[in-house]
This record gives structure tokens, sequence and C-alpha cells, in this order.
């Protein structure tokens, strides 16, 4: 079968054999993709209608336990200024953007205990209770699932944690030794199954990568279903092991980000910072290619400089409200709007 014909038959039966995902991913053409961007944008608007969805970024802390070979937080990146905002100013990030039509906010941080033992509950809480009609997803990694269900309990509705490869072997190749998948692919289940609206996904190009982790990966976030995929080309930062490493393809992203859309119809997809970053029409090209959430940077403008997870970050030096506006235009000339709303995941009719 030609891609063309592969691509058709994804959309139709919202899933095709390894072999066939693989041959997409391998020989796949512009003009493949771009009919992918249309097939699944057909999907999009099926599901979601034009509808685009924000969700504001508060990076509250850089501070990071773990030594991931790829982040430029990592513990042992001297080179950096270590930060961590108190329940005050995470509260205040949160209150300025809603201001600004914003209705959900996603806590991210390095992996730390600083707020596990009530702080961070506290803050939920408090964000909860000023602002009832938002959503709140925490982004802080691996945890156990009597802290998870803490959260929870307190108000988070969502968790994105990227399993970044579901091959354990490459998963060994991207970190050291005490970080292992399977403990990243339990605090997965964990939060699954506690209820909350539950984000996986991987790095595009990442060192080591092969086609055939990629496929691995689309069948794991087949099975899995989460609510939520995060996904984006690898860029390296300098000061990390990879730092001479390529950036990953924001073509294969694009491809990867449609069939992702194809296969999990109602996911909620971001066009992430990471295709900005590479690529100034980035974020566009996602949202043709099926996304419907972007993520703005509402985080405050001293700290930004200090959360760079790759080189060349975009977002660092924009004004919040000013990059609302200029997402806005942008969503508006590809016939799209921006709600204001949680937008939230929208279960299966059974």
């Amino acid at each position: 079968m030609t891609n063309k014909q592969l691509l058709l038959q994804l959309q139709k039966e919202q899933d095709l054999p390894d072999s066939q995902l693989k041959q997409l991913l391998e020989t796949f053409s512009s003009e493949d993709l771009k009919y992918a961007s249309l097939l699944a944008r057909e999907v999009k608007i099926e599901h979601y209608s034009n509808k685009i969805y924000l969700r504001g970024i508060v990076e509250f802390s850089n501070i990071c336990k773990n030594n991931c070979y790829y982040c430029g937080l990592r513990r042992d990146n001297k080179n950096i200024a270590r930060y961590q905002l108190n329940s005050e100013q995470i509260v205040s990030c949160c209150k300025n953007g809603y201001k600004l039509g914003l209705r959900t906010f996603v806590l991210q941080g390095g992996e730390n205990y600083i707020y596990d033992q009530g702080k961070l509950t506290s803050i939920i809480k408090e964000i909860k209770k000023e602002m009832p009609d938002c959503a709140v997803t925490l982004g802080v990694g691996e945890k156990s699932r009597e802290l998870y269900q803490q959260w929870f309990d307190s108000g988070a509705d969502r968790y994105l944690l990227r399993h970044e490869t579901i091959n354990p072997v490459h998963y060994s190749k991207l970190h050291p030794s005490d970080q292992v998948l399977e403990n990243r692919v339990r605090c997965l289940n964990d939060l699954k199954d506690i209820g909350y609206q539950t984000g996986a996904g991987m790095m595009v190009g990442s060192p080591y990568q092969t086609f055939d982790n990629l496929v691995e990966d689309l069948r794991f976030l087949k099975e899995f279903n989460p609510e939520m995929v995060g996904l984006g080309p690898f860029i390296p930062h300098s000061q990390t092991p990879f730092a001479n490493e390529a950036t990953g393809s924001y073509q294969l992203s694009l491809l990867l980000l449609a069939i992702v859309r194809m296969m999990l119809v109602k996911v909620l997809l971001p066009a992430t910072t990471a295709l900005e970053t590479v690529n100034p029409e980035g974020r566009k090209l996602g949202l043709l290619s099926g996304c419907n959430v972007i993520m703005p940077n509402i985080s405050p403008m001293k700290n930004r400089k200090s959360y760079k997870l790759y080189n060349g970050m975009a977002e660092i030096d924009d004004n919040a409200e000013e990059k609302i506006r200029q997402i806005k235009t942008m969503v508006e000339s590809i016939g799209d709007r921006i709600v204001i709303d949680r937008g939230d995941y929208k279960r299966m009719k059974i």
C-alpha cells in the first residue's frame, strides 16, 4: 500500500499494524506529511470543532535531583542559577493568567522533594479556592501513589509525565541507572487509576532512538490511551552529555502528531514550545496537523532564563499578554478560535 492509502486507512480505523506504521515513519515524503496533516485536522475538527485551548505554564522551580542526560535542569549542571517560587508567587502567576483568559494552569518543576510535604497541596487548594472554574495540571515527575492521591484529593485535575520512550534499553541510554522505565510506567498507571487526566509522550529524534522505538511508543500510547500526549523534537542543551547531538526533525514530529490524532481521536494534543523553537511556524504547523492545545509561559520573566530545558528555548523573553495576543492572531489566521475554557478531555460515548 502507498503511504497515502495507509494514512486514509489509519484515519478510518484509528490504527495500523506496526509494520505499516514503521513504513510511514521511514518513507514519508513532504506530500505524505501534508496529506497526514489534512486528515488529522479533519479528525480534530470532527471532535473539537475549531476550538483551541490555552494552558498557562508556571515553571515554579528548576531544582532537580535527577541527572537525565538530555535536560538542562539536570543535577550536575553547575552553570544554572537555581530558584524556587513561593506559594504567593505561584498563585499570583495563576491570577494574572486568569485575567488573560486562561482556565488551566500547569505547575511544572524539576523533580525534588521541596514541595512534597504539604506545600504543593496547599497551593493547589489555594488556586482552586481563588479560581474554582479552573483546572490544575501538575508536572513534577515520579512520585509515590500516596502523594499523587493527596494532590488529586486536594483538587489537581491532570498530570503530565512523558514516558519519553517505552523501550527499556533506549530509556537506559537517556538516564542514569537510578532511573528506570518500570517506575515511570508505574507512575503513569497510578495516575490514570486515581482519576487524573494523564499525559504521556516522547521526544522525537532523541539520541539512539530508532523507528522501531517510535513504533513501540505509538503502540504504547494506543494501548495506554492517555488523555493528553506531549511530543516534540529533541533539542540538545549545551550543559548536558548530549550537547553535540543533532536536533530532532520537526517534520517527523508533525507526522507523529498527525498519527497520534488519528489513533487517539479525543486526545488533547499540544503544539509544543519545542516545535516553535525548531521552526518559528512550528505551533501553527502543529495546529494544522491536529493539535488543539497551546501552552504559553506565564512564569515570572526574571526566572525564565534559568528554566532552559534545551538550547534556544522559545518564549523566554516573551511577555505573557503579548504572547497570548500573538497566539490568538495565529490561531484565527487558520480558521480556529481560542476559547476561554478548561478544555477537558472529551470522554468517548459508550
